[in-house]
């Protein structure tokens, strides 16, 4: 089973609106939201980062199932595709009646849109992130539909995603058995290193917001509190792992006592509870740094194939990782995505 973990969809305004009742559906109308949309967001390409021929005829890259399909699903046959709708993460920050309205219509469009035409595709799960009550709510009511295969977050949270605020929603999903999955993006998309003056410096260390978010959540407690609670990192490279590991351990040798709620080193719940999907990668000159840098996390059985489709440093399944040794890029572009979503296939 060829697996595909960051698959990019977009619902229009009319699928929303046709989903809203009121008086959600005049604010959607009128004002839209509060947070522009990533692709809005400076800075930024000029063609919203995506592809140049991921335009369908009508609306936006990601709206169209049938072009979809021929660019990503037929032309690399893509068993198991994740969608990760990146409304969601504008949707999920806004006040609480008007999140919780905007993530049911986005999940219902997208079950009706993608996932009931198309069996091949799954998605992500998206809730009012910022309102964890009615996050929880929206966790159970779609827990049931197994084509739900893991619940969005963004790691630009408005609190760091360890805070206590957030645990309930971390448990809904250990309930269901869904992971969290935390996309680069969010109201906060810059945390740790600050608001880039250009687009390279954004594109170039997405690692930095997302090597936050995971130490945030091991250094607060998450995991002693949630066992079964595992996180996918997607789209925020990998690279950037062990040397982490190493400084949280050798740290935390020292600093015990500022961290009570750890009882193992860092290290160990990074290697327990988290997942890390492909793209960006990152590409040395020499590939065997990479595949050196991979197997220093002692975390190859944990690291899933992503495309990025439609957007434009898009990775084509068929040539990604094609310099890593054989049995590891098998392992990255089929078994570990089966074990991550076995249950939900």
């Amino acid at each position: 089973m060829n697996v595909d973990a960051d698959i990019h969809p977009n619902v229009s305004a009319a699928d929303l609106l046709a989903r809203l009742d009121e008086p959600w559906r005049s604010k959607f109308a009128a004002f839209g939201t509060r947070i522009a949309p990533p692709p809005l967001i400076y800075p930024r390409v000029r063609n919203g980062g995506m592809r140049v021929d991921s335009w369908p005829q009508d609306g936006l890259p990601g709206s169209d199932l049938e072009l979809l399909r021929t660019q990503l699903l037929d032309k690399y046959d893509v068993d198991f595709g994740v969608l990760i709708p990146m409304q969601g993460h504008t949707f999920g920050a806004e006040e609480t009646g008007y999140a919780a309205a905007l993530c049911r219509a986005l999940n219902d469009a997208l079950r009706e849109l993608f996932l009931d035409p198309e069996p091949r595709l799954r998605s992500s799960l998206c809730v009012p992130h910022e309102s964890p009550e009615a996050a929880v709510a929206e966790i159970e009511r779609l827990a049931g539909d197994e084509r739900f295969v893991q619940v969005l977050f963004p790691v630009g949270t408005e609190l760091p995603p360890g805070n206590a605020k957030y645990r309930p929603i971390y448990a809904a999903a250990a309930r269901a058995g869904l992971p969290v999955a935390m996309h680069l993006g969010g109201i906060e998309g810059h945390r740790g290193d600050g608001w880039p003056s250009f687009y390279l410096e954004q594109h170039a260390w997405y690692g930095n917001a997302t090597a936050t978010a995971a130490t945030s959540l091991v250094c607060s407690g998450v995991f002693e509190e949630l066992p079964q609670l595992q996180v996918v990192l997607v789209e925020g490279g990998i690279s950037w792992l062990a040397p982490l590991m190493w400084a949280l351990d050798e740290a935390w040798a020292l600093l015990r006592a500022d961290t009570p709620a750890l009882r193992r080193a860092p290290s160990e719940y990074l290697r327990e509870h988290f997942w890390f999907t492909t793209q960006p990668i990152e590409e040395p000159e020499d590939p065997r740094h990479l595949t050196a840098a991979l197997e220093h996390t002692g975390m190859t059985d944990r690291i899933v194939f992503s495309s990025d489709y439609p957007h434009w440093d898009f990775d084509s399944p068929a040539m990604a990782l094609a310099a890593l040794p054989a049995p590891l890029r098998q392992a990255i572009m089929t078994t570990n995505g089966q074990r991550l979503y076995g249950s939900r296939r």
